[in-house]
């Protein structure tokens, strides 16, 4: 555990993401970059990054599986807030051999052959902007999921042995989507047919209205197993 991880927590405890993202960006610098899905609530710290510095490196993962609408969201995004989006590809050479290997729909069949597809498709390119880093924002929240429930605003990333920060971790769904409407953020469409939770089209579904919010992420999978190895479970 990073000895900063206990201080961001007791000193922001009671402050804005604002005031909370305006510290992190001082405090790390060059050494800070925020990982956007392009769901509501990073399009909410997207939104907040702008305002501090439409400069700051925020980076997405284009893994070959994206909605469309997904992938128009970046320009959108892009030419609302006079940023740069950086898009991380996977490794062409390990996808073709993974299909090959598994076939092209492979994380249907197990738990093992779907972490395998995130891991090459979304991990390992993450990693390769990793060294040098100290910290990385997201948008967790606690209510996502049962895995998140002990999240903080600042966690240790022992994976990564990062900083990770976590802005919104106290927000409810009602006040992302607040304040999405009360700034005119552009989001994905798709959340307005029932789509809360966003990844690769194959792995993510509408949900009916009650559903836990999750429950449109790899649905065919146990509650445990739902998360694809970039925010392993808090314990």
């Amino acid at each position: 555990m990073h000895p900063l991880v206990n201080q961001l927590n007791e000193s922001f405890e009671n402050a804005t993401a604002q005031e909370f993202l305006q510290y992190c960006t001082d405090l790390f610098k060059n050494k800070i970059f925020f990982a956007s899905s392009l769901g509501a609530e990073d399009q909410v710290i997207t939104h907040l990054l702008a305002g501090i510095d439409n400069n700051f490196r925020i980076v997405t993962l284009d893994t070959g599986r994206l909605f469309t609408d997904t992938l128009d969201l970046i320009q959108y995004t892009n030419a609302r807030y006079k940023i740069n989006i950086e898009v991380l590809f996977p490794d062409y050479i390990q996808v073709e051999r993974m299909v090959k290997e598994h076939g092209i729909n492979l994380f249907y069949e197990n738990v093992e052959n779907r972490l395998k597809c995130c891991e090459i498709r979304k991990n390992q390119p993450l990693k390769r902007i990793l060294p040098g880093m100290s910290a990385w924002i997201t948008g967790i929240r606690k209510g996502q999921s049962t895995n998140r429930k002990n999240t903080q605003l600042a966690d240790w990333d022992d994976k990564n042995e990062l900083i990770k920060i976590n802005p919104l971790v106290n927000w409810t769904e009602e006040e992302v989507w607040d304040f999405i409407k009360q700034n005119k953020i552009p989001y994905n469409i798709l959340h307005d047919k029932g789509y809360p939770s966003i990844g690769c089209a194959p792995c993510t579904r509408a949900i009916e209205e009650g559903e836990d919010i999750r429950n449109g992420r790899w649905w065919w999978e146990n509650e445990d197993t739902k998360e694809c190895g970039l925010h392993p479970k808090n314990k």
